[in-house]
This record gives C-alpha cells, sequence and structure tokens, in this order.
C-alpha cells in the first residue's frame, strides 16, 4: 500500500491593509507615526530627541516603514529625513494612532 500524505496548504498572505496593521501595531512605531503624522517631513535626529529614543532605534523602525510604503527617505548630508506618503489608508490610520496614542 502506497502512503500518501497530505499537502499543506501555504498560510494565507495577510492583506495590505492587515500588514501595515501590524507594523503600525508597535508601541514605538505609533509614537513614530503620530509625531510624524505632525508635519510632512521629519529627521531621524529629531524624532529621537523629541520621543527620548536613541538614533538607532528610530531609523530602524522608520526603514521598516518606509519599505511598507508609508514614508520616503530623503538625505541631507548626513542626516536622513523621511517624507510622510499621504493616502486614504495613512490619514485613517493618523486618525485613529494618534486620537488613542500621544508621543
Amino acid at each position: 500500500m502506497i502512503k500518501t500524505t497530505k499537502r499543506k496548504e501555504p498560510p494565507n498572505k495577510p492583506s495590505p491593509a492587515a500588514r501595515l496593521l501590524r507594523l503600525a501595531g508597535d508601541e514605538s512605531r505609533m509614537r513614530i507615526l503620530c509625531l510624524i503624522f505632525g508635519g510632512d517631513k521629519i529627521c531621524v535626529s529629531e524624532i529621537a530627541e523629541r520621543l527620548d529614543m536613541s538614533v538607532a532605534v528610530v531609523s530602524h523602525h522608520l526603514k521598516v516603514m518606509a519599505r511598507a510604503g508609508l514614508f520616503r527617505p530623503l538625505r541631507r548630508g548626513k542626516e536622513v529625513c523621511y517624507i510622510f506618503e499621504k493616502s486614504d489608508f495613512a490619514n485613517d490610520l493618523k486618525k485613529f494612532i494618534c486620537k488613542y496614542n500621544s508621543p
């Protein structure tokens, strides 16, 4: 008798909205998002100073969020700033996150 094994079905891929919500669900990222949502552009060092976080930690979180399309990096000499990419999703996220979380 030949043994057959059931093939595992690949897990369902989360929707883009689910991925972004998971990404934004980190407490540090919520603080960063709320600060960035207050303007169009902000630099890593300014975020780190205002939120009392290290530049390395802020930079890591911003890179992750930029890869997801929430921000666009802009280099100014040695400093890296991020520009908020406006979208309907981001505007809704701003309303929700900033209402319940303040930097």
